[in-house]
């Protein structure tokens, strides 16, 4: 007898998910990361500022957490914070130069691991896959209230 969960979408990403993150997570704390710390400094390693609500959208997490969060990563001096020049009631998160230090293996480390992971499709299901949650993504981006 087949289970609901077994073809239930949400069941299925959190399962992939878990495979994709389980063993990495070890290397993660590995480096003294939290994972939210981990998908901080991923998300800021490579871009601009983010304000801390875009942040808190991107890490998945509430505003009050990653306020607070990106206040201890700033005092470890991984993140600077400062006033955004558009609207002084914003605050800027960027990596700094120690930040992108700590992270920049890790990065490396994650899409080596990704890369271990996706070995079991190729290429086109790869680019279906990624095209397809990237899809599904944007849809919900469109549609939220």
């Amino acid at each position: 007898m087949e289970r609901f969960v077994d073809n239930y979408l949400g069941y299925l990403l959190g399962q992939a998910n878990h495979a994709l993150y389980k063993d990495f997570d070890a290397q993660v704390r590995a480096r003294g990361l939290s994972s939210i710390e981990w998908r901080t400094l991923a998300t800021l390693h490579d871009g601009g500022p983010l304000t801390v609500s875009q942040l808190a959208h991107e890490v998945l997490s509430k505003q009050p957490t990653v306020t607070k969060l990106v206040q201890r990563m700033a005092d470890q001096g991984w993140v600077a914070l400062q006033a955004d020049p558009a609207d002084q009631r914003r605050t800027l998160v960027s990596a700094t130069a120690a930040g992108r230090r700590l992270v920049k293996p890790l990065v490396e480390q994650a899409k080596a691991h990704e890369a271990k992971l996706l070995r079991a499709l190729g290429a086109t299901e790869k680019k279906a896959l990624r095209s397809l949650l990237e899809k599904l993504v944007a849809h919900q981006a469109e549609h939220r209230v």
